[in-house]
């Protein structure tokens, strides 16, 4: 049974994560903010958003096989290689099976001159997993984190059944840069937002506004998170702004409340997680912005005295936070929280810090597990 990309939205077949989509001529491809966020989201924002990091393909079938044919186009900078397009298929919300390949498109940017860049065209192929279990059984097939993506058609056995499934798990928005992107992860449910996802007491069904680079307080993220529902909401902020120097200490408690004030115009009462910055040690004292060095490690960069006046660093940065969070309490937000980015990855666990900025896949899993401790097993949720 061929199902077109065309046809994917008419037999039961589900996007979480998705909330909007790009019509391709050959195939569909998902967008994690809404269509009338298009006007407002900048170039290079969009490239981000167009990255189906915790967007995954939903339905119900009995078919002994389920099928993918995609596009993908991955990202990269010399003297860095590609990295593997990763699939992974949850099977009943517990067993996964993973696919990876290194295929498809791949961006090749210039580290010499920012914009600049050349695509190297691949063909389109196929993603198969085979030998499923018997029966009706509910399934998510979890598109790479790293790449965009294009679907062109999904395969199934003849006859087979199609529903769509209901997800009664409770909803959780999360917000967050590339550190909640989590393009160094090796599969696509090996992201720390995924990982905490299945690690806790209480599954959740997670909706990641996790955009790399780009967790810069937009107005227009925290309407699109305004408007959907939740019973879990987290925002993991800070590093980005220090990484591009985008605000000091004038502006980013200011810019944090109109978020907090937007996300409490549609969530009276559901718990909010307000997150600070997990280690980073050049950035830890020092203000931004941050580039990474000829070995790819990201440094700050010390720039005139007299211009960095209110310039932010990190524990500066978790000295705001903690301070927002307790105003908003005594004015009576009770269910505003604050945690320490630090207790998910600190000092301890810097050996997992390979760039000094971003975890690799194992300091990943770590950051889920102890966010499941501390949120869905702990006293915030």
């Amino acid at each position: 049974m061929l199902i077109n990309h065309s046809d994917l939205f008419g037999v039961g077949i589900q996007f979480p994560g998705a909330l909007d989509f790009d019509q391709r001529p050959a195939g569909l491809s998902p967008r994690r903010l809404p269509a009338w966020t298009r006007p407002q989201v900048p170039d290079v924002m969009d490239v981000i958003v167009r990255m189906p990091s915790g967007v995954r393909l939903s339905l119900a079938t009995d078919s002994a096989f389920i099928e993918l044919q995609v596009q993908s186009t991955r990202m990269f900078t010399p003297p860095a290689v590609p990295g593997h397009v990763s699939f992974d298929l949850m099977i009943n919300h517990q067993d996964i099976r993973h696919a990876q390949v290194d295929a498809g498109n791949s961006i090749q940017l210039n580290p010499a001159r920012s914009g600049d860049f050349e695509l190297i065209r691949g063909e389109a192929y196929t993603i198969r997993f085979d030998d499923l279990p018997a029966g009706v059984n509910q399934y998510e097939l979890w598109l790479p984190h790293n790449a965009f993506m294009e679907i062109r058609s999904v395969r199934l056995a003849n006859n087979s059944v199609i529903q769509p499934v209901t997800d009664d798990r409770p909803r959780w928005l999360h917000y967050g840069s590339s550190i909640s992107h989590c393009m160094e992860a090796d599969s696509p449910t090996g992201t720390w937002p995924a990982v905490a996802a299945y690690a806790g007491q209480q599954q959740v069904n997670l909706q990641s506004f996790g955009f790399a680079g780009q967790c810069h307080l937009d107005q227009f993220v925290a309407r699109a998170m305004r408007d959907l529902p939740a019973e879990l909401i987290s925002l993991k902020v800070g590093i980005n702004l220090v990484n591009m120097d985008s605000m000091r200490e004038r502006v980013f408690p200011s810019a944090l409340h109109g978020f907090l004030d937007t996300l409490r115009e549609g969530h009276k009462q559901t718990p909010i997680i307000l997150v600070s910055p997990i280690y980073c040690p050049s950035a830890e004292d020092s203000p931004g912005p941050t580039l990474p060095d000829q070995d790819g490690k990201f440094r700050t960069h010390e720039g005139n005295e007299r211009l960095r006046q209110g310039a932010l660093s990190l524990k500066r940065i978790r000295e705001l936070m903690a301070e927002l969070v307790s105003q908003r309490n005594q004015a009576g937000d009770a269910n505003l929280r604050y945690l320490d980015g630090l207790e998910l990855f600190g000092e301890a666990d810097a050996a997992d810090l390979p760039d000094l900025l971003h975890p690799n896949p194992a300091g990943y899993r770590r950051m889920g597990e102890r966010f499941a401790s501390r949120v869905f097993n702990g006293a915030y949720f």
